[in-house]
């Protein structure tokens, strides 16, 4: 068995729409974060450590590239994944993706960033690359819909403004992938499909999916020492993610069912150290319970989803 028999992951999507082998050139822009440099607050939501998640890396664009493009893909997505990668001035966002985007077989672009932090002048300048042919995908870290947890962990922006960005992006046909963590402090599996549904219904066409979990340098990192924070087993985690992922349209893609931490960073739980139990475990759900969609009346069934489009 395997994961894509079941969900409408971002590699069989990308595999089908460039007939070969695609890979994410992580890329660092040295951004910073209004959540951090109080612009809007200090300190970041309280589940980030941001070197645990990503590599900083000083080194410029150009080298940054030339040191992931001999892994043996056919293209790539040039992916500015640390901190808020639009959080700058729109030249030097323009100089930054366009030493991205020049490289052969660079045939798409994902900014990670957050919903208060994409300014028209940022998705116009975006919208002109998907107008050159570009794939433009603008990743949303939301985490919850639930204002109150929102503001439990510090996020700095409400779900109102994730919805008023999502729109302005969806007007400029650009893509969005959102970001959603199960497990969060105080919620239910209810409220994780409250989520889920609140982020279809404003609009999107990716999901990522994250258990919480702990990582050194982080706010919660003190909480969960001191007993306050309860954390998902794999099997709790695994019977949410599935529930979600049952409630998805067949059309959404899965860019990720998972995260992990790298090492020494993770504190726990220790599933998140490999991403490959945390897969098995939900493609072995899935396989007993129901695909993607099947809770919806909207199956994700391979050869006919992608014989239809």
């Amino acid at each position: 068995m395997r994961l894509t028999d079941f969900v409408h992951t971002i590699g069989t999507d990308w595999k089908y729409l460039y007939h070969g082998n695609v890979g994410k050139l992580s890329l660092s822009g040295k951004f910073s974060c209004p959540n951090r440099d109080g612009t809007i607050g200090i300190g970041g939501c309280t589940f980030c450590s941001v070197g645990s998640f990503s590599e900083v890396s000083s080194a410029s664009v150009q080298d940054q590239i030339r040191s992931q493009t001999e892994s043996g893909f056919d293209y790539y997505y040039a992916y500015f994944q640390s901190y808020t990668s639009t959080y700058a001035e729109v030249r030097y966002l323009k100089e930054l993706y366009d030493q991205a985007l020049m490289y052969d077989g660079v045939v798409g672009l994902c900014v990670g960033t957050r919903p208060d932090c994409c300014p028209d002048e940022c998705l116009d300048l975006l919208s002109a690359y998907r107008d050159l042919g570009k794939d433009v995908i603008v990743e949303l870290g939301l985490q919850t819909a639930l204002d109150q947890t929102l503001k439990n962990i510090n996020r700095g922006h409400d779900f109102s403004s994730y919805a008023r960005t999502a729109e302005r992006i969806r007007r400029r046909n650009l893509k969005i992938c959102t970001h959603l963590i199960i497990g969060l402090p105080g919620e239910s599996l209810e409220d994780n499909i409250f989520s889920l549904n609140a982020v279809l219904e404003a609009g999107t066409d990716g999901i990522k999916l994250h258990p919480l979990h702990i990582v050194r340098g982080s706010i919660m990192a003190k909480q969960y020492r001191a007993g306050e924070i309860r954390l998902l087993s794999l099997d709790e985690y695994t019977g949410r993610a599935c529930e979600l992922i049952a409630r998805t349209p067949a059309r959404i893609v899965f860019h990720r069912i998972s995260a992990t931490a790298r090492s020494p960073f993770l504190i726990a739980p220790d599933y998140c150290e490999k991403k490959f139990p945390v897969i098995d475990s939900i493609t072995c759900y899935l396989s007993r319970y129901g695909v993607q969609g099947s809770a919806i009346g909207d199956p994700f069934i391979p050869e006919l989803f992608f014989a239809d489009n």
